[in-house]
């Protein structure tokens, strides 16, 4: 079995890898020194543009993946990166709420999403490198990922929503008595000297934070594409994709929390569903194309569906 996985999955050209992590270094870093020239928080017909760039940029990687790896390897990055395009707006929820918390100027938001997403790379390339090496070695992994999404999915479906309490978390707790940590903000800076003493803002606390939440929805988010695909590379770059598109559309998301009533909902049935296909794949496999269309159905009619029900708090929104 492992022997009939490894043929499975055709190497790529370690130029394709370098070239791949080279434009997400250099798209990182325009973004970031753009934002600092602009100097002011995006507005919303900002973050649209720049999440719909991001959009166009992926699906250009895609026609670059269709040139050089064919269709079938294009539409297994496809559906990879609408699944967990998807379910990073999950992710987005989670921000908010750290931003609140921690009283995260606007200005701010945007330097610790962006460092955030360079921590997020490291941590998923690591855990997407383990997770190819264990379903290479044992098969039975992709049984237990597969069991692991329902689980996630049946909390998502019928556990309750409250929102989390990062005070009382481990790795506040863990921030408080082993690191030093300042009061207030000191600009857009992690750290800042204090009495001859280096110390940690709460945007560098909040940054840990949003770190630490990536690396726990990444345990979701994985092994969902590992049900479209084994290969390391399609794996790797949907998520990358995926995640690089997270900041702007943080700033969209944001703003429209209050009319997506129903988008949990609808990311339970989609792990709900990767998580069966992943159980069955070897009695029922399940066409990838019928994956990415059922996946878009399920994210179609749950947009629809918030949106026709907060149809008049989004009027009460726009008097206000």
């Amino acid at each position: 079995m492992r022997n009939e996985i490894l043929r499975a999955v055709p190497t790529t050209s370690i130029w394709f890898w370098l070239a791949f992590n080279a434009g997400v270094f250099v798209a990182l870093t325009i973004d970031l020194a753009q934002f600092k020239h602009r100097g002011r928080e995006l507005s919303m017909r900002a973050a649209t543009q720049r999440t719909a760039i991001w959009i166009v940029l992926s699906l250009l990687f895609n026609l670059l993946v269709w040139k050089l790896r064919g269709p079938d390897k294009a539409l297994e990055f496809l559906t990879g990166y609408v699944i967990e395009y998807s379910l990073s707006v999950d992710n987005i929820f989670v921000f908010v709420i750290i931003f609140a918390y921690f009283k995260v100027p606007p200005m701010a938001q945007h330097r610790a999403l962006v460092w955030g997403i360079v921590g997020a790379l490291i941590m998923r390339g690591i855990m997407i490198l383990l997770g190819v090496t264990l379903v290479s070695r044992f098969h039975f992994i992709l049984y237990i990922f597969g069991i692991f999404l329902v689980v996630t999915a049946i909390r998502m479906l019928f556990g309750k929503a409250g929102e989390p309490d990062f005070g009382k978390s481990l790795v506040m707790r863990f921030c408080r008595n082993w690191i030093p940590i300042t009061p207030e903000f000191y600009g857009e800076d992690f750290r800042a000297r204090v009495n001859n003493r280096w110390m940690l803002t709460p945007l560098g606390v909040a940054l840990i934070v949003i770190d630490v939440m990536d690396l726990v929805f990444a345990v979701d988010s994985i092994p969902a594409v590992f049900a479209i695909t084994q290969d390391p590379f399609i794996v790797y770059t949907s998520n990358i994709c995926a995640i690089m598109g997270l900041r702007s559309l943080y700033f969209v998301v944001a703003r429209l929390m209050n009319r997506f009533v129903y988008l949990r909902t609808g990311l339970g049935f989609v792990l709900a569903f990767v998580g069966l296909k992943m159980i069955v794949a070897k009695y029922f496999p399940v066409p990838t194309s019928i994956s990415l269309g059922v996946v878009l159905l399920i994210l179609a009619i749950t947009v629809v569906i918030s949106i026709l029900r907060t149809q008049n708090r989004a009027a009460v929104d726009d008097r206000k």
